[in-house]
């Protein structure tokens, strides 16, 4: 079992940074790859970011490439999103998740389904 909590989300301007973080409990932490997915009561639920379990490998989805920086410390079992260059479209509530690194790899870093566990969410929201 693992148990995420996000913190990090509020209110920023076009622009700005906002960097979310993710607590992880569990002692198994480090095995595990790690996601970031966003959404909002118009879009289905969207992939952000994904990290292997030892920060090797990272992923974007396009929209957010150059932007965001999805990274990890597994000594603070904890995974970060750093967000620069916010823009409104960016505006969602983001959400931490926890893979099993054979379903990753077998389902795929983006798809959701993927993912076996989640945090409650933090909402992000850019203003012009």
């Amino acid at each position: 079992q693992v148990q995420l909590v996000e913190s990090g989300g509020g209110l920023v301007q076009t622009g700005g940074s906002l960097r979310l973080s993710c607590a992880a409990s569990g002692r198994t932490f480090s095995s595990y790859a790690m996601g970031w997915f966003r959404q909002t009561r118009e879009k289905e639920r969207e992939f952000v970011a994904a990290i292997n379990w030892s920060g090797s490998d990272t992923y974007y989805v396009d929209s957010v490439k150059g932007r965001f920086t999805i990274s990890r410390d597994n000594a603070k079992n904890t995974v970060y999103l750093q967000m620069n260059s916010l823009e409104r479209e960016d505006t969602a509530v983001y959400y931490c998740s926890a893979a099993e690194t054979s379903r990753w790899h077998i389902i795929g870093h983006n798809d959701d389904r993927a993912y076996d566990y989640w945090g409650q969410g933090t909402q992000v929201t850019v203003s012009s």
